[in-house]
């Protein structure tokens, strides 16, 4: 009986210790410095899925790998419709592996995901968690030890370009792959209250495991802007300091060194927090140091996720309130940023966690280098610039009119989940219009685009005629920066500047300068006033005075030959 006894008693502990050892992550199971791959982080959800009733995932779109994205829910209420959730509670939504060489959320996702399942985590009253496992697949699946040259570990990690080598950080406004896409059908899907996108820093070295970015306060908008600020950010820098984790702002340098001083970073809407910030969401960037070891960058990451579920639970209630108002500010006939830059006379004393740096010698080139000196670590201020203002601003019209022909950029709107209206009958409209004065294009290939830059505008007032079947995009919606930021086109990230209207700035008609000589010579003898407008010119640009081929050009410009879709930005304003 005895025998028999102890029997069971052993039986019983070889189960137990089976249960505690089941949902060990692949990174647990390892020597603290290898990844999941692809598969096996996508098996553990499912396994989490199909084990525990508060846990929930789907199948959502499509990847340029071809594979899908999926996302895994958390819900202590076993409710995972998302309509029905925004009505009572908060939404924190979880995005990893943009870049798939910086794996750390991934392998702490998992940890944090079965960790609220199983309690070792208090399940939030009045937040349901939500993760994309691993957002860049095609970089996931595309596994390597080599390409991530400055990164301490993990052993194994993908590759930053997805499967058609675009940066999927740079995507979120032109959407130019399948990723992107998908995403935005996951952002609108969820609408999350905060956001969270998990990565690994590149630049200089400091003593912080963990640094972040928070949407810029400023861009975000006065209201949760300003509570995002003061109010959360300190918060959390405060809850990860009682967890011994020394925090700072993403260290977005000035010079070659920190202690020199660095700014907030100013995330556009190419980024995934500037795309998240047009919808009224908090966004959180986490960059762990890439010269800290993986198990500890995993740890701050954890960390990172559950401080910010713990004041996003707490604090349910005045987000989802500071959501509303942040919304209603932004209304017609008000101004709007669209370009900023830092502001030197606003600095705030930061007390930074740095190593000594200095120059030395090369022993790979005939130059001097860099280094960080670690036996020399300093705690001292340093100058820190966290505020931006506005360079370029806009009013904000009622409305925006785009002629139907432009059904790219109607497809995007609506995907965005924009209210675009259709013009029901031929129509004349009283707008404001845009002519591109100048631009500035870049000489070598971004994100496959050749990006605009210091777009300037001509505007004018006229009537317009619109066809039945054109769009109106009223403003006064959820998505008006949205709006704002695609069609202003002197906006960092529109829709302009990344050469969605290329073929606007490509005259499809001209002369024959032997030909066109006799209708000039007519033009200038019927009209004086052209005439003279010419010999002013001549007169005051001296390089004009010794061009007769621009004399000629200019002339042909001016009238009623020159093609009026030469330049002519085809989105309208409506302002009454």
């Amino acid at each position: 009986m005895r025998f028999l006894t102890t029997l069971l008693f052993l039986c019983s502990l070889t189960i137990l210790a089976q249960n505690n050892t089941k949902y060990n992550t692949y990174f647990e199971k390892g020597n603290g410095n290898q990844s999941a791959t692809y598969q096996e982080t996508i098996a553990y959800f499912q396994l989490l899925a199909h084990d525990f009733e508060s846990i929930d995932m789907k199948t959502m779109g499509l990847t340029d790998s071809g594979e899908p994205l999926h996302i895994v829910t958390f819900n202590p209420d076993a409710t995972f419709d998302f309509e029905a959730i925004q009505k009572n509670k908060a939404v924190l939504l979880i995005n990893n592996g943009i870049h798939a060489g910086e794996p750390d959320g991934i392998d702490a996702s998992m940890q944090f995901f079965r960790d609220l399942a199983l309690g070792k985590i208090k399940a939030p009253k009045n937040t349901v968690i939500v993760c994309i496992p691993v957002y860049n697949i095609g970089g996931a699946l595309n596994r390597n030890s080599s390409t991530r040259a400055n990164q301490n570990g993990p052993e194994e990690y993908g590759f930053r370009g997805n499967a058609r080598n675009y940066d999927l950080n740079r995507d979120c406004i032109k959407s130019d792959t399948r990723n992107t896409k998908s995403f935005v059908e996951i952002f609108h899907l969820t609408n999350p209250d905060v956001f969270i996108d998990n990565h690994v820093s590149n630049g200089s070295d400091y003593q912080y495991k963990l640094t972040y970015i928070m949407t810029e306060p400023s861009k975000l908008g006065t209201v949760l802007g300003s509570y995002l600020k003061t109010e959360m950010m300190p918060r959390l820098v405060s809850d990860l300091k009682k967890k011994k984790i020394e925090t700072t702002p993403y260290v977005n340098t000035f010079h070659e060194t920190p202690d020199q001083g660095f700014a907030q970073f100013m995330d556009s809407p190419r980024y995934t927090t500037g795309y998240t910030s047009l919808f009224n969401s908090i966004g959180f960037i986490v960059e762990t140091h890439m010269l800290k070891k993986y198990s500890d960058r995993i740890k701050v990451t954890y960390e990172f996720m559950q401080s910010t579920l713990a004041f996003t639970d707490a604090n349910t209630t005045i987000i989802k309130q500071k959501r509303k108002e942040n919304e209603a500010q932004f209304q017609p006939n008000q101004n709007y940023t669209l370009q900023w830059e830092v502001d030197q006379n606003i600095q705030e004393p930061f007390t930074f966690l740095g190593y000594e740096a200095g120059y030395k010698k090369s022993d790979a080139t005939t130059g001097q280098r860099l280094y960080y000196d670690r036996t020399k670590a300093f705690k001292k201020e340093v100058p820190f610039f966290p505020q931006y203002k506005s360079v370029k601003d806009v009013t904000i019209p009622k409305s925006y009119v785009i002629p139907r022909g432009f059904w790219h950029v109607i497809e995007l709107l609506k995907s965005n989940g924009i209210d675009c209206q259709t013009i029901q009958k031929d129509t004349l409209i009283d707008v404001e219009s845009y002519r591109i004065v100048d631009f500035k294009t870049t000489t070598s290939a971004y994100e496959g685009h050749y990006n605009h830059r210091n777009t300037v505008v001509k505007t004018t007032t006229k009537k317009i005629a619109f066809a039945k079947g054109d769009y109106i995009i009223p403003t006064q919606q959820k998505g008006i920066k949205y709006i704002l930021e695609t069609l202003e086109p002197e906006a960092v990230d529109s829709y302009f500047n990344w050469n969605f209207f290329d073929p606007i700035l490509q005259q499809k008609e001209g002369y024959s300068d032997y030909v066109f000589e006799d209708t000039a010579a007519q033009l200038l003898k019927d009209s004086p006033k052209l005439k003279s407008e010419l010999e002013a010119k001549k007169q005051t640009e001296p390089d004009f005075l010794n061009n007769p081929k621009a004399q000629l050009d200019w002339i042909y410009k001016q009238s009623v030959y020159y093609e009026k879709a030469h330049l002519q930005y085809p989105v309208y304003r409506i302002s009454n």
